[in-house]
């Protein structure tokens, strides 16, 4: 016994139930076409246009006839969008019974998760049945969690970043602190570089806190890692290695005379009265320098040493000077 529908599929229920589908007549023109093959292919009238020009029927051999689409009823079909992506499609087709009309169904298939960012497509473009949808509910869960993850990890590593630009730097001037001095030193030293070394101490620093407090002593060490900072180029290092020590690297520097130049301007600048609350604080800057090239095989404790030794000459000569060392200052 042959069962039939007690009623007829109306294009509404087919829209729902099947929205990539296409109705064909007995010459393969479409006459009704799903809502979301409307929205994959905007601006063009799908209905009374062949499906061939829509589609390319690509196997189980290419299809180019609606008798020969007829021959693989209830088959499983490959096909490609006619468009400037190419889309590759699934589908299967079925005969109407009672006419020559063919009913066609397509998918994505694999290609779904390109298809949807490349037409627009959402949930509700895909039959509620239809397995896509899962695949898309998996797909967005992936993207958040990989977003989430993404953010994280962006957040981990400017946490790590901040926290290693702490660790090096000394918080109340900005600049480098001795573990980043030391850093830079031994990368210096081990690329070979040629560079100098200045061991800066400021004079007259201890009568600024006695008289005007340490928040005046705050305001004048912010300044000097100014005045250091501006006064050298941007591939060298300030470091404050102390409460009024600094020592600069100045890579590449090792002409006597520029060194001196530059010590000079510095102590010159630092000798300007720096204001807090309507009072003038007044220091000086006394310097001892070394360079690498007086060295067979430079050391950093040594040339800190060295400089070190230089920096209390330009003390005992009166401050407010500089002095580059040589051997016999150790006498």
């Amino acid at each position: 016994m042959t069962a039939h529908l007690p009623i007829s599929l109306s294009f509404e229920a087919l829209d729902y139930m099947m929205p990539m589908s296409l109705v064909l007549n007995a010459k393969g023109i479409v006459i009704h076409a799903g809502p979301t093959l409307r929205k994959v292919l905007p601006g063009k009238v799908l209905e009374g246009t062949s499906v061939f020009r829509l589609v390319e029927m690509r196997r189980p051999k290419k299809l180019t006839s609606i008798d020969q689409v007829r021959e693989f009823d209830g088959a499983k079909l490959y096909l490609r969008i006619r468009d400037s992506h190419s889309t590759p499609l699934i589908g299967t087709m079925t005969c109407l019974p009672g006419s020559e009309g063919v009913l066609l169904n397509l998918s994505f298939g694999i290609s779904v998760v390109d298809a949807v960012g490349r037409y627009g497509l959402a949930g509700s473009d895909f039959a509620p049945t239809d397995l896509t949808v899962e695949m898309l509910y998996l797909v967005e869960a992936k993207s958040a969690a990989m977003e989430a993850t993404n953010q994280m990890a962006h957040r981990f590593l400017g946490a790590k970043t901040e926290a290693e630009a702490e660790a090096l730097s000394d918080e109340l001037t900005g600049l480098k602190n001795r573990r980043a001095l030391d850093q830079v030193l031994s990368r210096f030293l081990a690329g070979k570089n040629r560079f100098a070394l200045m061991h800066l101490d400021l004079d007259f620093f201890k009568a600024v806190n006695d008289t005007l407090g340490h928040a005046a002593g705050d305001k004048v060490l912010q300044e000097v890692a100014r005045i250091l900072t501006e006064e050298t180029r941007e591939g060298d290092t300030v470091a404050r290695v102390g409460g009024d020590e600094f020592v600069l690297v100045m890579k590449g520097l090792t002409d006597h005379e520029r060194l001196s130049a530059i010590a000079q301007r510095m102590i010159e600048k630092l000798e300007v009265p720096i204001t807090f609350r309507d009072e003038e604080c007044q220091i000086s800057a006394s310097i001892g320098m070394v360079t690498s090239s007086e060295y067979v095989e430079p050391n950093a404790d040594q040339m800190i040493d060295d400089a070190d030794v230089a920096l209390y000459a330009s003390k005992n000569r009166g401050r407010a000077c500089y002095t580059v060392y040589t051997p016999d200052l150790r006498e």
